[in-house]
């Protein structure tokens, strides 16, 4: 009796394990991935995101699914725009895909070739802190100065900033113990504390702080989530009001393909790490499938396109709910994407250290808009991006007397990351126009970019 229902476990997970292929014979300039299953909500979630953790970029691909099938194809290259051929890497990114690891489970520990981006990895043993509020300048000063003053130890944060909010996870630990914090007593004072500090004197839409689970949802999603539950999305967009920046050229459009009973939305921006990401987490996250897509790269520009319906198989049924989408991906688009200076830092980690690098920042009149924090080994390596108190470009002499006064062993300043040089051709069609959609003009391209018609220059 009990082997048809050993036979139907099976069959289940034969059929559920998704099948993963990396190939770099069918494109000279990139390594193609390839990655099938039986279709499960969140699984190109999880793709995209196995990819970006290891800082690799998606040049082009797309997505297509046929009932319950789907497979996913990408274009991708590291960090130097090369193929990928280390092995360690290439055998990591096969079993993370297949859902044999975690995607943020070490591939390799030795030197170079490790992959670990140790997101939810390794926290087991702190206490997470998540925060949100009305942002302003020296907040995360006055934040990191409360945590020293009640000896918690910082040993990793990530904040982001976006039309006037701040969202950040934070994690702790005893400072005497070095053990989580367990008391209910002290976690209440240390978020009553925090709430005081968010709230400061002029915030109109409240702050609010959370103790959750280390081990929680992956770190980039969770803060997409915390903004999106603070509805940064529904102020004036820091992109549309400054048309002058570089960033300006974001473009998000959102059309019913009635005939077919999808949702076309299409995305137009300037290239950046990790956008995928934001784009395929932010429409997972409000309820949205993609059914099919397209992804391509054209010197420094994105452009990304889907085909998208509800959970229950319906399309975007109101003009209140296409604004509200357009919207969101706006958000998540500019999130990442804040304008500023970067500094990397890497000394050894102190009580209080980011209590005073925070403080030299707002003494130097700078604001922090992004931070990304972490200890390993009682070294603390860290990257800010800073602008000044008006949200603009700081002045360089600010940035000099920061380096200075922390020590030019320690911080540096680092180059934004510039536009790739891309190798690959226009796409065949603009996906930027939406208005007349063919089936066979989507296959036409998905074979494009599986590589069975010129797939690559």
């Amino acid at each position: 009796m009990e082997l048809p229902d050993e036979y139907q476990k099976l069959v289940n997970r034969m059929m559920n394990t998704p099948r993963v292929a990396i190939d770099n014979a069918v494109c000279a300039t990139a390594t193609v991935v390839r990655v099938s299953s039986a279709r499960k909500r969140g699984m190109l979630l999880e793709a995209v995101q196995v990819l970006a953790d290891l800082d690799l970029t998606i040049q082009k691909g797309y997505i297509s699914s046929d009932g319950r099938w789907f497979m996913d194809v990408f274009h991708v290259v590291d960090g130097r725009d090369r193929k990928l051929l280390d092995p360690t890497l290439l055998s990591h990114i096969e079993l993370s895909l297949s859902g044999e690891t975690s995607s943020s489970s070490s591939a390799g520990d030795d030197g170079e070739n490790n992959h670990d981006k140790s997101d939810g990895c390794g926290l087991a043993g702190l206490t997470a802190l998540e925060l949100t509020g009305t942002d302003r300048p020296g907040l995360l000063s006055e934040v990191f100065a409360v945590l020293r003053d009640l000896e918690c130890n910082v040993v990793e944060a990530k904040v982001w900033t976006h039309n006037g909010r701040i969202a950040s996870l934070i994690f702790v630990k005893d400072h005497h113990s070095g053990s989580p914090i367990a008391d209910a007593h002290r976690v209440d004072g240390i978020e009553a504390r925090l709430r005081n500090v968010l709230r400061g004197d002029h915030d109109v839409r409240g702050a609010k702080t959370t103790v959750a689970s280390p081990m929680m949802t992956h770190s980039d999603r969770r803060l997409h989530q915390l903004m999106f539950a603070d509805r940064d999305y529904g102020r004036v967009s820091s992109i549309e009001a400054s048309s002058s920046s570089s960033s300006s050229k974001l473009s998000v459009s959102v059309q019913n393909w009635t005939e077919r009973g999808y949702s076309v939305v299409n995305v137009q921006c300037r290239d950046r790490p990790k956008l995928l990401f934001d784009v395929v987490c932010t429409l997972t996250d409000m309820g949205y499938v993609v059914f099919h897509g397209t992804i391509g790269t054209d010197a420094d520009r994105a452009s990304q396109e889907f085909y998208i319906r509800h959970m229950d198989g319906g399309p975007i049924s109101s003009e209140a709910e296409r604004q509200r989408v357009i919207q969101c991906l706006q958000a998540a688009i500019e999130r990442r994407a804040s304008e500023g200076m970067r500094l990397e830092m890497s000394m050894p980690d102190r009580r209080g250290l980011l209590a005073d690098v925070t403080r030299t920042f707002r003494e130097n009149g700078l604001s922090v808009t992004r931070a990304e924090i972490t200890t390993k080994a009682g070294e603390a390596k860290n990257e800010f991006c800073v602008t000044d108190t008006n949200g603009q470009l700081p002045d360089r002499r600010a940035i000099n007397a920061v380096i200075e006064r922390i020590g030019k062993d320690h911080i540096k300043f680092c180059e934004q990351r510039g536009p790739r040089p891309c190798q690959e051709r226009p796409l065949p069609e603009a996906a930027g126009v939406v208005g007349v959609f063919s089936l066979g003009n989507l296959v036409m391209r998905n074979l494009y970019y599986l590589g069975l018609i010129r797939s690559c220059s």
